[in-house]
């Protein structure tokens, strides 16, 4: 990944095991990224139609070690004794690395334990501060990562296969929720759509990819609360389509996966808009896996360059988990609020951290 502005020579090792990725990165500063590796697991769950958290966990621990030393040797940060990231300890940490972070929550419990702990055996081996990182919140550094001049303040959609969210940002540190989903995540929606039209896992590029030959005028889909508020809503969505399908057995898949594809894109890019607005937004960001996908992107930047505002658009693996979010996230928050305690575990159901 090529290297940003950094505001510091400050390194982090950061750790992501939320989910099905064992990622590692080196920060630096909160801007730069020095190493950023990816480990996915989407082999290992595709044909169970989703993630298996028993099968998570033990490639976690199969692959942490590997993952970890291989940011470490792409960041050009020498082991302590040569012998990777288990091979010993006592002789304090790596050159220049000053924190070890891990994502703490939400995400699946056995996952989160996996990265903690070994981010906390890290820390205390090499003596270095402990940083627990909100998965969310480190979505929202993904932007900053790689537009470091973002005009703020910022509307988020942070939009992934178990969140959505619209959140008000102003600066690292400061941000508050303006709307969730009130059901299933869009993400989510997207994944169990998919299985049900037999496109596979993950269900959101199986979407997009049949939607490519479909006619998203097809079938007439409901938009649900997209007058109401800011929260969302994808449940009924879903369920639209597995009634029209069961009374229309004959309908083209491409067809309901590009009507299903419109329907929710113009939910999410209604809604962010509608929040920009009322907030007064400079810019308009995206953020989570979902954020990949090419129709939202077209059309949350059409509608924003129409109404003048400045859009960023992640790269795709930024999009995605990694652990280069975690480590700037752990930066800011490592510099506002000091380490995090060895005492404090994982936490599956971890709420947004909104701060003001």
């Amino acid at each position: 990944m090529t290297a940003l502005h950094a505001t510091g020579a400050t390194l982090v090792l950061a750790i992501e095991t939320s989910c099905d990725e064992t990622a590692a990165s080196v920060v630096a500063g909160g801007r730069e990224v020095r190493s950023s590796v990816v480990s996915s697991q989407v082999d290992l769950h595709a044909r169970f139609g989703g993630v298996v958290p028993e099968i998570a966990g033990r490639a976690h621990l199969e692959r942490i070690v590997p993952v970890v030393t291989e940011a470490l040797e792409q960041a050009g940060i020498d082991l302590p004794g040569g012998n990777g990231v288990d091979g010993g300890g006592g002789e304090g940490a790596p050159a220049g690395i000053r924190a070890v972070a891990a994502t703490v929550g939400p995400g699946l419990a056995g996952a989160l334990l996996v990265g903690v702990s070994f981010a906390k055996s890290l820390a205390l081996c090499w003596d270095v501060p402990f940083v627990g990182v909100n998965h969310l919140e480190g979505h929202l550094y993904a932007s900053l990562l790689e537009e470091p001049d973002l005009p703020l303040p910022a509307t988020v959609l942070l939009v992934s296969g178990g969140h959505t969210l619209l959140v008000a940002m102003e600066g690292p540190g400061s941000y508050e929720v303006l709307g969730g989903t009130v059901d299933d995540a869009a993400g989510e929606a997207f994944d169990k759509v998919a299985r049900y039209l037999g496109l596979g896992y993950p269900g959101g590029p199986g979407i997009e990819r049949a939607a490519a030959s479909g006619d998203p005028a097809a079938i007439a889909l409901p938009r649900p609360m997209l007058a109401e508020g800011l929260d969302l809503s994808f449940s009924g969505l879903k369920t639209a389509v597995v009634q029209h399908v069961t009374k229309h057995p004959e309908v083209a898949t491409p067809d309901v996966a590009a009507s299903f594809q419109q329907a929710a894109v113009d939910v999410l890019v209604h809604k962010t808009l509608r929040a920009a607005e009322r907030r007064g937004a400079r810019s308009v960001c995206l953020a989570g896996g979902v954020a990949a996908n090419g129709p939202l992107r077209a059309q949350l930047g059409a509608a924003c360059r129409d109404r003048g505002l400045a859009c960023f658009l992640p790269s795709r693996e930024m999009c995605t988990d990694n652990a280069a979010m975690i480590g700037a996230a752990a930066w800011f928050r490592l510099a506002a609020d000091g380490p995090t305690p060895l005492s404090a575990g994982a936490d599956a159901s971890l709420r947004f951290p909104a701060r003001r």
